[in-house]
């Protein structure tokens, strides 16, 4: 298999992170993924610190693989911090500035710090704090866009500006993109749409269809999901959006969010997992501009193992051309 800096530093055996997406980054998802040698990612978003520390001891005991945890800073708690540092080995935050104390606590807890970036002064800002690795978001990439440039160029600029190792994230899903920007100099990618279509995500079946049928173009980067968090940018499903806007204000369903009932307001974050009611059609599908390369719903250990193993002979393959 690949073997890259990240790799090296985090005990993975393949270069791919999975994204953690919350309610669809499901204990199966995860652990498959991990023990098929990726980095597998729980969300910790709406996590009480008790029942964040129960999930990573039941997700523990179900993979020895490597287990990351993501926290999205508008929603942080930071008594969560040592909790998951302790238990996992990495801790990532998204979604604010790079903080010195955080890098700390997570460090402290023995775990490696990461974060998602979406600008080059952001990844600077990241390694200064003393930041492990650094994920590089383009504007390509579904759910919440941290900031304005597409992939290749953004990965180029911060590829030559910090030392740490570089994960590339943003319309990846394939073998051939994988290969493409671990030529680029990445050291491996973080994925999250290809892996909403697993046997093991919590996705809704009808957020599944729809990924199943859409291409590039199906999708858009808009603000308009902002309810319980606004000024986000987001990518989704064009078709989602139009669905939203075709209804009045008010809930449109109800979820289970950490354990607990809770409704769905119109245009709001909420992403549909397997138990949520109501419209479904009209919620928040996140997708990136990589969802043509959904075709089949595939298990997810069989999906990192096809990924991993064609970009290398591609890589391979370029390297005797």
């Amino acid at each position: 298999m690949l073997e890259t800096s990240f790799t090296r530093l985090t005990g993975a055996s393949v270069p791919i992170q999975i994204a953690a997406m919350p309610g669809i980054s499901t204990h199966e998802l995860v652990a498959a993924t991990a023990d098929a040698g990726a980095l597998g990612m729980l969300s910790g978003v709406s996590l009480a610190r008790d029942r964040l520390a129960a999930e990573l001891e039941q997700l523990g005991a179900r993979t020895r693989g490597v287990l990351g945890v993501n926290f999205l800073m508008p929603f942080l708690d930071a008594a969560c911090i040592p909790v998951a540092a302790r238990a996992a080995r990495v801790v990532e935050l998204f979604y604010g500035e790079p903080d010195v104390k955080l890098v700390s606590a997570i460090h402290a807890g023995g775990a490696l710090a990461s974060w998602q970036v979406g600008s080059l002064a952001e990844a600077r800002a990241a390694e200064r704090a003393g930041c492990d690795l650094v994920v590089v978001q383009g504007t390509e990439a579904g759910g919440h866009v941290r900031g304005d440039a597409s992939l290749l160029p953004l990965l180029s600029q911060v590829l030559d500006a910090v030392r740490i190792p570089v994960l590339a994230a943003g319309g990846i899903a394939s073998a051939r993109s994988l290969a493409a920007v671990l030529a680029a100099g990445a050291s491996g990618a973080r994925m999250g749409t290809r892996f909403v279509a697993t046997r093991e995500s919590g996705a809704h079946p009808a957020y599944v269809s729809a990924l199943l049928a859409a291409s590039a173009a199906d999708t858009c980067l808009t603000d308009a999901f902002s309810v319980l968090w606004p000024n986000a940018p987001h990518r989704v499903l064009r078709c989602a959006l139009a669905a939203a806007h075709a209804l009045a204000d008010g809930a449109i369903g109800e979820t289970d969010l950490g354990g607990r009932r809770t409704p769905v307001p119109r245009l709001s974050v909420f992403s549909p997992t397997r138990d949520t009611t109501g419209r479904v059609d009209a919620m928040a599908l996140y997708a990136g501009e990589s969802v043509g390369d959904v075709t089949a719903i595939e298990p997810a250990a069989a999906l990192v193992t096809e990924l991993a193993s064609s970009a290398e002979r591609l890589l391979r393959g370029a390297g005797r051309a």
